[in-house]
């Protein structure tokens, strides 16, 4: 299977590292517009090296497209991908717009190819225990959620010429970092249907174009309220925390440690992941999971789960939200 890697900046290494590890799967070809980032990965990799995306399509009609670019060129590479002939693993944001968000499910379904979105904190090992347990209802129905993203970006992250911005990173805190949590709660305790939220610049005033700090309320439909506090204005990267409060039970989830507690005390039912995994601790490990499993999916012909729909609602939580500060009002996720 001949794969295409566009956008070689920082968060392409978790794709070249998983991709490099599948088997069945070489990479053909790379793409950046700085042509030196690209030559590198194309000498690392033994690719050929483009500097334009569309001209990549057409000379090398790749089987599947990894896409790693800035947040604005998700949805319409995505679409050419899709319209080329090939399957699409994407980057979260998979959109930047109600509009887009639509787009992306109808390339989808028009052209029946493959659609993974990289939301690969569902395949951490505490995630995928703390699923089974709400599920089975063996500790009763979720009553509430909460969910704490406290992080560190400063003037050195946002030194490139996309971060920071309106136009191209769309958003801050809650479209890049909390995205993957909000996409947890849903995958976790039920799809968001209205929102009421704040936004705010707390710490780069007058630095950068986007929040770093944000505050979610969240109306899942089955009545419950899950809260989320985001923030890049913290001091250090500290763990992702959500807890889920269950009629019997609450599951805390720590970074990649599950516990369970109830009146008998807390126990711990998953401990740190081992190093398989590649990214940095308090992102979560799961990138090489959900790469292996998307091509398991082009490989068998089963259909990916975390898809253009799938993939999208979180997105469509996130331009709620954005809606809801900008109007000071309830807003609906459509």
């Amino acid at each position: 299977m001949r794969v295409a890697v566009v956008g070689c900046g920082n968060v392409s290494k978790n794709h070249f590292s998983a991709l490099e590890n599948t088997e069945g799967v070489e990479i053909a070809a790379v793409v950046d517009i700085k042509k030196e980032r690209a030559d590198e990965k194309a000498a690392q990799t033994g690719a050929k090296a483009y500097y334009d995306y569309e001209e990549m399509l057409l000379a090398e009609k790749p089987d599947c497209v990894h896409i790693a670019t800035p947040h604005y060129l998700h949805t319409p590479m995505a679409v050419k991908a899709l319209e080329s002939g090939a399957d699409v693993f994407l980057e979260k944001p998979c959109s930047v717009s109600a509009a887009e968000i639509r787009a992306l499910a109808e390339a989808q379904a028009k052209t029946d190819r493959q659609v993974g979105i990289c939301f690969q904190n569902r395949y951490n090992k505490c995630v995928r225990r703390a699923k089974e347990i709400i599920d089975s209802g063996e500790c009763g129905k979720v009553k509430a959620a909460r969910a704490f993203v406290t992080w560190s970006r400063g003037m050195d992250y946002y030194g490139d010429d996309w971060h920071g911005t309106a136009e191209k990173e769309c958003g801050g805190v809650l479209i890049n970092q909390a995205i993957h949590t909000v996409d947890l709660l849903g995958y976790l305790c039920g799809d968001c249907v209205a929102v009421e939220a704040h936004v705010a610049n707390d710490h780069l005033k007058g630095q950068i174009e986007v929040e770093d700090t944000a505050c979610v309320r969240m109306e899942l439909e089955s009545g419950i309220i899950a809260m989320l506090y985001a923030t890049t204005a913290f001091s250090v990267n500290i763990e992702v925390f959500i807890e889920i409060f269950l009629e019997d039970a609450v599951l805390r989830l720590e970074g990649e440690r599950l516990y369970k507690i109830t009146d008998d005390g807390s126990e711990m039912l998953v401990d740190k992941a081992d190093k398989e995994f590649v990214g940095r601790d308090y992102w979560g490990h799961g990138h090489k999971a959900i790469i292996r499993d998307f091509y398991d999916c082009l490989k068998t012909g089963r259909k990916f789960s975390i898809d253009a729909v799938e993939g999208g609602k979180a997105a469509a939580v996130v331009m709620a939200s954005y809606a809801s500060s900008a109007k000071n009002e309830r807003v609906e996720v459509k």
